[in-house]
């Protein structure tokens, strides 16, 4: 991450260049990271609201509803592999923001330049699926400055991409998913999820703490194991996510997940002088749910996961 002073000159010249939407509309000072208001200034500048998540976080979902992707001819709905998301969290006078892009290839170059220009880095570029149609790219972003600058930063890049700006903070929640047993899937795992927009979503957050440059990371900047599932019809279910693995757990998860017919797509970083240093190993299946559970749980069994509440 840049030395703090190159990251406000860089911030100042935006200040000067991009002023945020809510000065641009005369609505008067735009409040700064220390200021209550500042989660208000992230919605207004990036044109979409966000949640509230444990740990202070303010999340910012941007699913990918303009693409119509499919892989191995199932298509995938936006919140199960198409998810784009920035995530904010206050640190003393500033704001730590982090998140992920889900590009299609002619967007990488656009966003990659708008963010150098804001002075909001590119810690990492690669796939998470294989065979999908059309490809799509994940373009992980860190910053670290006053919100409104760092959110007038993001919006110049989002608006390099097709990606909707509309709508409501989250998809709609629904207790079940039509045709999938998900109460299967989720006795195999040993973890409850959640279903919204037709996919059921499992977080497992890391049992230690993570610290980036010495200052703790919440587990909702995108430092838990992430586990989707959809519907692939007759009852079966696709999954698809990431385990958040120490360097020791690649190999015996990798070799967990392949014993059990699950595909490895990826194994990659995220972020830039994290610590420890985490590798995301990416997958993908078609199974009975309760069969997709139980080769999930083999490989989490071999992470220092926290354990699961009961």
């Amino acid at each position: 991450m840049m030395r703090r002073t190159s990251l406000r000159a860089a911030l100042l010249g935006l200040a000067l260049t991009w002023p945020a939407i809510g000065l641009a509309q005369g609505s008067g000072p735009v409040p700064s990271a220390g200021d209550a208001d500042w989660r208000r200034t992230v919605a207004s500048v990036l044109g979409k609201p966000g949640a509230d998540m444990p740990g202070g976080i303010y999340r910012v979902a941007l699913p990918r509803t303009d693409l119509g992707v499919t892989l191995d001819t199932l298509r995938l709905r936006p919140g199960f592999a198409l998810g784009s998301w920035l995530a904010f969290h206050e640190h003393g006078a500033e704001v730590m923001a982090m998140g992920d892009l889900v590009l299609l290839e002619g967007e990488v170059a656009p966003v990659m330049r708008r963010l150098a220009e804001g002075g909001v880095e590119v810690t990492a570029l690669h796939n998470h699926l294989l065979r999908a149609q059309p490809e799509t790219m994940y373009l992980h972003v860190s910053g670290r400055g006053d919100a409104a600058h760092l959110a007038t930063a993001l919006r110049k890049a989002l608006d390099e991409t097709a990606t909707p700006l509309q709508g409501a903070a989250g998809p709609a929640g629904e207790d079940r998913i039509e045709g999938l047993d998900t109460s299967a899937f989720a006795r195999a795992l040993g973890r409850e999820g959640r279903a919204a927009g037709g996919v059921y979503a499992v977080s497992v957050p890391r049992a230690e703490a993570i610290r980036e440059h010495g200052e703790e990371v919440p587990p909702g900047m995108g430092l838990g194991t992430a586990i989707n599932l959809q519907s692939a019809g007759n009852g079966r279910g696709a999954i698809t996510g990431d385990f958040v693995l120490t360097a020791a757990e690649v190999v015996p998860v990798q070799r967990a997940l392949v014993e059990n017919g699950i595909e490895v797509t990826a194994i990659h970083n995220h972020m830039l002088g994290e610590e420890p240093r985490l590798f995301f190993m990416h997958f993908w299946a078609v199974n009975d749910p309760e069969r997709l559970g139980r080769g999930l749980r083999a490989a989490l069994d071999r992470t220092n996961s926290k354990r699961a509440e009961r």
